[in-house]
């Protein structure tokens, strides 16, 4: 098994790194302290090729493969965990449902929007009731007059006020097992009854915009139907799986930030006559994480090489989130105990980088989520 990287993978990097530290690291701390998404970088994100990663050229996109779609998302989140959550979830959630289950009109209408930063995509899946119980959502949609009446309220959406649609999934069939039941929908933005009713403020990922949205007798026609009806749980468990190879890239990226801002001011720092650096037990900590990062880099592409290869990956990206997410929060807090009080304060990036790295274990499956799967693979054999 070789997933190692080609000198393409090796560009995209470098180019995704240099954008990053020139046009995003020097805002990044604003964007936070004013939780307001930056809607200024999205052109500049499209013109990249960031907002079309997965999206084949015929659709206007770059048509990049999962292992590219995480060097993406790991080089943006090494300074920002927002903007690299919004690269995330516009790829691997709301574009990548249509990509994998819209039909042929639904691709030419949303996708090259989509691309072009024109429009911003959302996905729905959780509520204030049902988190990681996905399948237990209580947001209904009923035909009427060719279409579907939905009728609900969804909670924690990524884009949810600033996406130019969302994918919403909601209960088309009351009468089967809850898991098979559920059809998915493209609602755009400013459809009647469709609304951001609450913007959240949140520990970290602030400048990520993130919604409760409602439902309210939002009428779209069959047309905006993606995928077989009720058959949108399953298509969603095929979704999370890529998006958890995403995650992990995420959590990889901000822990390799922190680890780096820990070297340097280890450094710098002067105590009793010297550097920081040279006391054993602020070595101890950047070898233990520095050894944790690389481990879950490996699970990491691991989970997006076997992706590529059209094989089956559900574990080990379950595997590679689940290491990666926890990795990156023990590897953010050394770095604010190596930074000692300035680690605690805003003038350094890494109080930042500790609190953006918690959403990791939280979403697209918390840790136990995840463990429970890794489990089922395994007692599978």
């Amino acid at each position: 098994m070789d997933f190692s990287l080609s000198e393409e993978h090796e560009l995209l990097r470098k180019t995704v790194r240099d954008f990053a530290n020139a046009e995003v690291k020097p805002h990044a701390r604003k964007w936070d302290e004013e939780e307001r998404f930056p809607k200024e970088i999205v052109p500049r994100l499209a013109e990249l090729g960031l907002l079309g990663i997965r999206i084949p050229e015929e659709y206007g996109g770059s048509g990049m493969d999962t292992t590219s779609y995480a060097i993406c998302v790991e080089e943006i989140a090494r300074v920002d965990g927002s903007l690299a959550l919004t690269v995330a979830s516009h790829n691997g959630l709301g574009t990548g449902h249509i990509l994998s289950f819209g039909s042929e009109a639904m691709k030419k209408k949303y996708l090259p929007k989509a691309a072009k930063g024109e429009w911003l995509a959302a996905w729905a899946l959780t509520e204030p009731g049902s988190g990681s119980d996905s399948a237990g959502l209580l947001t209904t949609a009923r035909p009427e007059r060719g279409g579907y009446v939905i009728n609900g309220t969804k909670m924690f959406i990524t884009q949810g006020s600033v996406g130019g649609f969302c994918v919403v999934l909601a209960r088309t069939n009351p009468e089967v097992s809850k898991q098979k039941g559920i059809t998915a929908f493209v609602v755009e933005h400013g459809t009647p009854g469709f609304a951001a009713s609450k913007h959240l403020e949140k520990l970290g990922c602030r400048s990520s915009d993130t919604c409760e949205l409602t439902f309210e007798n939002v009428w779209v026609p069959d047309e905006n139907r993606v995928g077989e009806l009720d058959h949108g749980f399953t298509d969603t468990m095929k979704i999370l799986d890529r998006g958890r190879i995403s995650i992990a890239a995420m959590a990889l990226g901000l822990g390799y930030g922190a680890l780096s801002a820990a070297v340097s001011y280890s450094k710098d720092r002067k105590q009793f006559g010297k550097s920081i650096s040279e006391f054993q037990a602020v070595q101890w900590m950047l070898a233990d994480t520095k050894t944790e990062l690389d481990a879950a880099s490996l699970l990491t592409y691991r989970a997006a090489w076997l992706c590529d290869q059209g094989k089956q990956y559900s574990r080990e990206a379950s595997m590679a989130k689940l290491f990666a997410s926890e990795a990156s929060s023990r590897a953010c807090n050394r770095s604010v105990q190596i930074h000692g009080g300035y680690g605690y304060t805003r003038e350094f990036p890494v109080e930042r980088h500790l609190r953006d790295a918690k959403i990791c274990e939280i979403g697209e499956g918390t840790s136990e989520v995840q463990r429970m799967v890794i489990a089922k693979h395994v007692l599978m054999g």
